[in-house]
């Protein structure tokens, strides 16, 4: 099974308002293991990049001028990412913004959803974690990924995280995570809705149950903060 991991940055976050794709990153997974193979190219968006985009990826305007347009690269971002599974997180906006490239090349315009399938790691780590925080920084963390190098966003570093995310997530155990924030991750909409939607795929988790030590240290300590709360301690009156 190929898949490619893939992300864009935008010189904004609709292309309704004419906002360009600047930046994609692919990495390649044959059979769920990297295969080091990559595609990762820069383009000249012809307009200015907000300023709150900016901010975001760090990508200047002037860092662009001598920049292929997605003309000049359609063909070969085509011939790389044809036929495999596409593994975007919030999906919805790449898609949207590829295929509004692809629009304006003209008639006969191609689609993504003609050429590949699409799976959102945003949908199912929502599915997996709910009412928790689901952007790539909560799950580099909840999955122990190593995003130390991640100071601003950048296409092919991104979408070389979400590689190991995405393979965390569907093959391992996950730590335990206490961050149970509601997340307002969604970067734009403008996708069409033909986004396939995966069930998790999880292997069983070992159950390692509290040793007689454990929990005696545990009642310990809520011993200790019922003395500073009047008697009161929410976890001795759950349910479970």
């Amino acid at each position: 099974m190929r898949q490619i991991v893939l992300d864009t940055e935008t010189t904004g976050l609709e292309p309704a308002d004419g906002h360009r794709i600047i930046e994609i990153g692919c990495v390649e997974l044959a059979d769920r293991r990297l295969t080091g193979n990559t595609y990762h190219q820069y383009i000249q968006p012809d307009r200015k990049i907000d300023a709150g985009a900016i901010e975001v990826h760090g990508i200047t305007n002037e860092q662009l001028l001598d920049k292929p347009r997605f003309a000049d690269i359609a063909g070969e971002f085509l011939d790389f990412i044809k036929g495999a599974e596409l593994v975007i997180h919030n999906a919805p906006f790449d898609i949207g913004f590829i295929n509004h490239e692809f629009r304006l090349l003209g008639e006969p315009a191609d689609s993504v959803e003609q050429h590949c399938t699409v799976l959102d790691t945003l949908l199912l780590a929502r599915r997996m974690h709910p009412g928790q925080r689901n952007s790539l920084d909560a799950l580099c963390r909840r999955y122990v990924i190593d995003n130390s190098q991640r100071e601003l966003h950048g296409a092919l570093l991104d979408a070389e995280i979400l590689a190991d995310v995405y393979l965390a997530m569907t093959g391992g155990q996950v730590s335990l995570s206490l961050d149970t924030e509601s997340e307002g991750e969604a970067r734009g909409s403008g996708a069409d809705s033909a986004i396939r939607r995966l069930p998790a795929s999880r292997s069983r988790l070992r159950v390692i149950r509290a040793t007689d030590g454990e929990i005696a240290l545990h009642e310990a300590r809520l011993d200790a903060i019922a003395g500073k709360h009047d008697g009161k301690v929410v976890w001795r009156n759950a349910d479970s």
